[in-house]
């Protein structure tokens, strides 16, 4: 995180600097002596000084840390603006050399200070192509710096807001800065027309200097152009080497929904494998760890796969993630391991810090699904507002029975709702609870009943299935509708249980699983064999009219293991 954070202020401190220094050739629409008066200041402010000795050390940071990040880099898959910043990135050096050489080195070198005057001369009358060159220059910098603080700001929440005000920003600086620059070089060119001495004045502080001075300046622009040849050819070996390194240290496995498998060295981020195997991956921020697009799901795998680092943690806290959910982007596996995508390859800034899709854990759970009966016909009997104030009602006193047994309510649908039990704690205590919530809300259900027996023709009644198993528990949904809940096969073959007890004429059904595993005293009451759509076989329940009937052993440490039972 360090190292980003000094990228990135490096980075700013520079476009600082950038775009006052067009603003400064846009003085030029003025007069040549308004952007002499400007850069004076300016050369105050970053030419000399601390300021100087800051810009100069930013620079340094910023390409030394650009060409770390270029040697981190594990593929050069990746998409098209994260492409643009960095090959614009690179073609800064070689192109602003000339430009540093002939002022900042100059000055130095030969003690003069390099004016408007001398520099507009050069590139406009006496050199024409280096004017090229320095405009294609100014072109490069500011796309690499519009791009960089695009893809850095569209994360804020206020910079949508503000996204035309800095286009316009954008389109404008440059272009007055080029008109500022042309305008003035056309007057300085039709002075020089009609002065001969012109350009001879203006080049006088060379003129008049060591030739040997004058000759080692001569050096510094291809000697610059070696050296930054040497580092960029050196970043491009030590990748090779190691891509080498890395494939003699093992590889690891991604297995993705639709079971395709991604085979990658030990090293990569996930989400540098999946880029290197041309597999879509969401990574709104490109894999800098400033968003959460690119989260996955990684299940059990978790236990294996290196704890989250600073910059990780604290994006996935910004969401609330829970801990099989990780940033593809900085998490670099060194096992097999099987993801889910929790968000589409498609996904936008909008999602950047939302939270959305499923974010679980897997997990045994106890589910229950409850259905009032008769919901149809109470709806033709009586006035809507007089329905909803029963369903409200009938609601209200489940919820507290779900309360009192340590129940969690995780949705409703019409007459009907779904609770989860176990969530923490045992699985077999979560299944007891589930059985005596039953009995609970078998109680309140009668005592419903007696307060609206003038307002009911026929008691309410209602249906409940129970059952077992593992499941995805967690937060899911879309961001504007999140809650609790859980998702799998499990859960379906509960909702089926529930609509059994219509079926079997009974208050509860419940699964030979859950049964088992709460330690239900079931005697006497003959097992079912039901089918459930969608799934092949059967599954063992019990149709039971009264729950609170039930009673529990409770098993020992010893009778986990099947060798002894007492009755609680």
């Amino acid at each position: 995180m360090w190292e980003r954070r000094i990228r990135l202020y490096s980075g700013l401190y520079i476009s600082i600097f950038a775009v006052l220094h067009i603003l400064n050739h846009a003085m030029g629409l003025v007069s040549l002596e308004a952007m002499e008066a400007v850069r004076r200041v300016l050369s105050v402010v970053f030419g000399s000084g601390p300021g100087g000795t800051l810009l100069l050390l930013a620079f340094t940071l910023h390409f030394v840390l650009g060409l770390m990040a270029l040697y981190r880099r594990s593929t050069f898959r990746m998409p098209r603006w994260e492409a643009v910043q960095i090959w614009l990135g690179i073609l800064i050096f070689p192109l602003i050399l000339v430009h540093v050489t002939g002022t900042y080195i100059a000055g130095k070198m030969l003690d003069f200070e390099p004016s408007y005057e001398y520099v507009i001369s050069i590139l406009w009358v006496s050199s024409p192509m280096r004017g090229v060159q320095q405009t294609i220059m100014l072109i490069v910098v500011w796309g690499h710096l519009c791009v960089g603080l695009h893809f850095w700001l569209r994360l804020k929440p206020w910079y949508r807001k503000w996204i035309a005000v800095f286009y316009g920003g954008a389109l404008l600086i440059p272009v007055l800065g080029l008109l500022g620059f042309a305008r003035v070089g056309r007057q300085l060119a039709e002075i020089a027309e009609f002065d001969p001495d012109f350009l001879r004045r203006v080049f006088a502080p060379i003129a008049r200097s060591d030739p040997n001075m004058v000759a080692d300046l001569s050096r510094v622009e291809p000697n610059g152009w070696y050296v930054f040849a040497a580092l960029l050819a050196s970043v491009m070996v030590a990748r090779l080497i190691r891509r080498a390194y890395r494939n003699r240290h093992g590889t690891f496995k991604i297995e993705l929904p639709d079971k395709q498998l991604v085979t990658a060295p030990v090293g990569l981020s996930i989400l540098d494998a999946l880029r290197a195997a041309d597999v879509p991956h969401a990574a709104v921020c490109g894999g800098r760890g400033r968003c959460t697009t690119c989260r996955v799901h990684v299940g059990t795998a978790t236990r294996h796969l290196p704890p989250p680092g600073e910059t990780e943690r604290a994006a996935l806290a910004r969401i609330i993630a829970e801990p099989e959910v990780r940033l593809a982007c900085q998490c670099c596996p060194r096992r097999d391991l099987a993801i889910v995508p929790l968000l589409p390859p498609t996904a936008t800034v909008i999602h950047a810090n939302q939270p959305g899709g499923i974010q679980g854990r897997e997990q045994k759970v106890a589910t229950m699904f409850v259905d009032l009966r008769g919901s149809t016909k109470l709806g033709e009997e009586k006035l809507p507002y007089d329905v909803l104030f029963v369903l409200n009602q009938f609601f209200a006193e489940m919820s507290r029975a779900l309360e009192e047994t340590n129940g969690h309510y995780a949705q409703f649908s019409g007459d009907g709702l779904m609770a989860l039990y176990g969530t923490e704690g045992t699985i077999e205590d979560g299944c007891r609870n589930a059985i005596r919530g039953a009995g609970v809300m078998l109680d309140r259900l009668e005592t419903l009943n007696h307060r609206l027996r003038r307002e009911l023709k026929e008691p309410l009644r209602m249906g409940i299935g129970i059952h077992m198993g593992d499941a995805i528990v967690g937060t899911m949904g879309p961001p504007t509708a999140q809650n609790f809940s859980a998702i799998g096969d499990n859960i379906n073959i509960t909702a089926r249980l529930e609509s059994l007890s219509k079926d079997y004429g009974c208050f509860l059904v419940l699964s030979e699983e859950a049964a088992d595993c709460a330690g239900a005293q079931l005697d006497g009451l003959e097992p079912r064999f039901a089918p459930v759509r969608g799934r092949d076989g059967q599954v063992c329940v019990y149709a039971i009219d009264d729950p609170r009937s039930i009673t529990f052993v409770e098993k020992t440490d010893t009778e986990k293991t099947g060798l002894a039972a007492t009755p609680q």
